[in-house]
């Protein structure tokens, strides 16, 4: 039985060399390295730092390119596969791709990562002792953010989405602060890996920020009449909403608050586009 701890980066000694390869020991234990696995020739008796992992045969081999990913080391990944109901498979630098497991990706698969984004991982092991990357915690987050300085308000920000929510969104800055999206502040949800630019709308006392992915009101009032105009013509020049709408059902179709549906509705009014009668709303033609 091989008792090498895989996931893990071992200073091991060259027993021999075979074909494919060199055969590695450390305390009787062997593993493969493979010829495409190293960019030096090596001597028997030689000591060589190595990463272990498990090839598809679930024997243990040897890499000398050193992933900064390990068990209980994370550092960022990007994500080369995606497949329904299994999970996503990330890059940490070696030639095997990691599973990040379905278990460990948001309940829906709509906010799944896509090919591309990169998730904050570790090394975990499934049952059968096969190396999984495990997505950051919140509490390992906790213990690596920064705290954002005051004058952060307003500002335009950049990050990278680590958990997802029906509340909302959690993102770690560029700079390495924690911010949180409300879901009244998003339009759509954004997915788990993504990088999304929004800005500030709150510095909280605990150094964590609020923010918007939404523009600027006077931004946001224009693309709101759109997309109202749109579904009006949709739906021949009505529909069942108006100024006394209820915000739920406001929320649920268009996706933004009563106050921005209010102000759209006005400018729209104000530009003879459109007129309300009996609780809905009509086109003017």
């Amino acid at each position: 039985m091989n008792y090498l701890p895989t996931g893990t980066i071992q200073t091991m000694t060259v027993l021999r060399k075979i074909d494919t390869g060199y055969v590695l020991t450390k305390n009787t234990n062997e593993a493969l390295l493979h010829h495409n696995e190293t960019e030096s020739e090596l001597d028997v008796n030689q000591q060589v730092e190595v990463f272990l992992y498990q090839d598809k045969k679930g024997q243990t081999v040897a890499t000398t390119t050193l992933p900064t990913i390990q068990m209980d080391v994370y550092d960022w990944a990007e994500v080369v596969e995606v497949i329904p109901n299994l999970g996503a498979f990330v890059n940490i630098g070696i030639t095997k791709e990691i599973l990040v497991s379905k278990d460990d990706l948001p309940l829906f698969e709509d906010v799944w990562p896509k090919t591309g984004d990169m998730l904050y991982v570790t090394l975990g092991k499934d049952r059968k002792g096969r190396l999984l990357a495990l997505p950051a915690t919140e509490g390992v987050f906790e213990r690596e953010w920064e705290f954002a300085p005051e004058n952060a308000l307003n500002a335009p920000i950049s990050g990278r989405v680590y958990r997802t929510s029906r509340e909302g969104t959690a993102i770690i800055t560029e700079e390495g602060y924690r911010g949180f999206i409300h879901y009244t502040e998003r339009k759509e949800e954004p997915r788990l890996g993504e990088w999304v630019k929004g800005r500030v709308i709150e510095v909280k006392e605990d150094g964590t920020l609020n923010i918007s992915l939404r523009p600027l009101k006077q931004h946001s009032m224009t693309e709101d009449a759109e997309t109202i105009l749109n579904l009006l013509e949709e739906n021949d020049g009505v529909i069942p909403f108006s100024d006394k709408s209820d915000p739920e059902d406001i929320r649920g179709t268009f996706n933004i608050s009563k106050a921005a549906f209010k102000r759209a509705l006005g400018k729209l009014m104000k530009d003879d586009k459109i007129e309300q009668s009996d609780g809905q709303t009509y086109l003017k033609e």
